[in-house]
């Protein structure tokens, strides 16, 4: 089930984005990106529709994964 981002709080939103970032690791090659700006890239990636935030009801999870991706699963 895709859950409207406009719809969580500011708070827990950030904190979903810096779990998901988290989640995805650190290596960034030559450079290391600071943290807040790579939750500020997820953001804007929500904010454009490239990315959505997705609840499995089956795993009592929710992740953030590639619009095209869910569109390729249905």
């Amino acid at each position: 089930m895709i859950i409207p981002w406009q719809e969580i709080s500011e708070d827990t939103l950030h904190r979903l984005i810096e779990a998901f970032v988290l989640r995805e690791g650190t290596d960034y090659g030559e450079h290391e990106i600071p943290m807040e700006d790579k939750v500020l890239q997820v953001r804007m990636q929500l904010e454009q529709g490239t990315v959505v935030i997705v609840y499995s009801e089956l795993h009592e999870s929710i992740d953030i994964i590639p619009k095209e991706k869910l569109s390729r699963s249905n």
